[in-house]
């Protein structure tokens, strides 16, 4: 990808942030899928972690080799024209000097954005401090900037997705992190498992830079959440496994009834697969 189209992309995605409503992220894991979202009409993918760990046999939580992970990022980025937000876990590595040697190859592959989280995955320490975290977003703008190609980040902060310490105080210390996120320059702040509309609303009206929400059963509506003045909201990890519901419901049609018709009704044609992922 030359600079050029790298730089028209990466002004296209951060267009998006600034419309007048809530735009979505939908989550690829594969080339295919990544197309269909394009065919559909969106604007911009991102990746899911869980989505191409999964489909290739791995747990998700940076189980998924870092070399596959970008193979399939790579497949992806060059499947489709919009640009390609990669979502990169903690950022495969346990030192800033490790995560900025990852992000380069991210960003070479052709993502134009990244996510970049503060869980750890580790029970007793679930979460980041808040001072390696803001050296690592620190460090990785700098990074793009030596390279002159722009990277979108959208950090993410875990404490309602983890349900991580005291319920009456997990505002005030997101709010903490969202504000030092922005202060070492990120792009986005990412608040996954927040649905409360009082709740999202004290975010919008705390934070200067675009919010991006995560799609749930209790997710406000999309005309909710663009009179409140959330940017962004991504599908995560459902549309995957929606194709994996239905995948599972096939199976058991077949071996319990010997049905077929899960897999034959409403389906795409043989004869026009093709065509729907050109």
């Amino acid at each position: 990808m030359s600079h050029q189209n790298r730089s028209a992309k990466f002004q296209q995605f951060q267009q998006l942030h600034n419309q007048s409503s809530t735009f979505v992220l939908p989550n690829a894991w594969d080339a295919s899928s990544a197309r269909i979202f394009q065919k559909s009409g969106f604007k911009a993918i991102g990746t899911t972690s869980a989505g191409i760990a999964t489909s290739l046999g791995y747990s998700d939580g940076e189980n998924l080799p870092f070399e596959k992970m970008v193979e399939v990022l790579k497949s992806i980025v060059n499947s489709v024209n919009v640009p390609v937000s990669a979502d990169i876990e903690a950022g495969y590595g346990t030192t800033v000097e490790e995560v900025i040697e990852k992000v380069r190859q991210v960003i070479l592959a052709g993502a134009v954005g990244i996510n970049l989280e503060d869980g750890t995955g580790n029970p007793n320490k679930p979460i980041l401090d808040v001072s390696i975290q803001v050296e690592k977003i620190a460090a990785i703008k700098e990074l793009s900037q030596s390279l002159n190609m722009p990277l979108f980040v959208n950090a993410r902060t875990d404490f309602y997705w983890l349900n991580i310490g005291n319920p009456l105080l997990r505002l005030d210390s997101t709010l903490k992190r969202v504000k030092a996120y922005e202060e070492a320059g990120a792009d986005c702040i990412f608040i996954p498992g927040v649905v409360d509309i009082d709740t999202i609303k004290k975010f919008r009206q705390e934070t200067s830079c675009p919010i991006n929400l995560l799609v749930g059963s209790d997710t406000p509506s999309l005309d909710t959440l663009s009179k409140i003045g959330i940017e962004r909201i991504s599908s995560g990890s459902a549309p995957f496994r929606a194709t994996i519901t239905l995948l599972k419901k096939i199976s058991e049609a077949i071996m319990n009834d010997g049905n077929f018709k899960p897999m034959i009704d409403d389906v795409v044609t043989y004869g026009n697969l093709t065509e729907l992922l050109k």
